[in-house]
């Protein structure tokens, strides 16, 4: 009996023995492994630059905005327009309009205003807004275009743009924002200022304005989504080469006055 019981304590100690040199402490001799993070929880205002925005003003993080936003960039994009003209018209216009924003210290983004209010066009509108950056012939006059029956520099796109600049510091040093600015000239400052007044809220996208002058600034930002990166939206991989180089040529030199 006594022998049985050696024997059986003997199997169990070498089965014990067998066991922890096969397997031993699986925690203290497991990898470690990498597991990537979830930066999921990362707030708005700690993320990456947002890459929207109108003049280095961010929109702000609201699902209505950026539904807003969602909108303007689906309107815009080539199942809607299907169409490349205002590339190849950005190609020609914006190496003239580039400097003279430069000169005046006007944010870049607001070369994107002929394409939006006029498509670089020469169409008039049913008030009378006329040229590529759609001035009333009372406003042209004010900063220094010449409007009469014998010729109408609003057409003149160097000359027209010194106005908008003219036009855009006046209404900057009033709204001290560049999106209330882009507001300001698509609805008119009294206009602007009374809603600020009204609602008195400062920022673009949280007044509540007419739909036209309210998707504006969108407009501006998904225009400039769409000639910078085309073939995202649907265009083709046509990329025009538009952004100004010093030296340009003299052919487009004007006086800055």
């Amino acid at each position: 009996m006594i022998k049985k019981h050696l024997l059986t304590c003997s199997v169990i100690l070498v089965l014990t023995i067998i066991f922890q040199l096969s397997f031993g402490d699986t925690e203290t001799h497991r990898k470690p492994r990498n597991t990537p993070r979830n930066y999921a929880f990362i707030s708005y205002e700690n993320s990456p630059k947002n890459t929207l925005n109108f003049a280095n003003e961010e929109l702000p993080a609201d699902r209505n905005v950026n539904g807003k936003m969602r909108r303007s960039l689906r309107l815009h994009s080539f199942s809607n327009v299907g169409s490349e003209v205002l590339q190849r018209k950005a190609e020609m216009m914006f190496p003239i309009i580039e400097p003279i924003l430069l000169a005046y210290g006007i944010p870049d983004d607001f070369k994107f205003i002929p394409l939006v209010e006029s498509g670089f066009g020469e169409g008039k509108s049913t008030r009378g807004a006329y040229g590529p950056w759609q001035f009333m012939a009372g406003t042209a006059r004010t900063y220094g275009l010449h409007v009469n029956k014998h010729r109408d520099e609003r057409l003149d796109i160097a000359k027209s743009t010194v106005a908008a600049c003219k036009y855009l510091l006046e209404l900057h040093q009033e709204f001290k924002s560049w999106t209330l600015v882009a507001a300001a000239y698509n609805t008119g400052s009294p206009n602007l200022a009374r809603l600020i007044h009204q609602q008195r809220e400062h920022n673009y996208f949280r007044i509540k304005m007419n739909s036209e002058t309210g998707r504006y600034v969108y407009n501006l930002i998904a225009m400039k989504q769409i000639i910078n990166d085309p073939q995202k939206y649907g265009y083709s991989s046509y990329k025009p080469l538009y952004s100004y180089v010093p030296g340009f040529s003299n052919n487009n030199a004007i006086a800055f006055n």
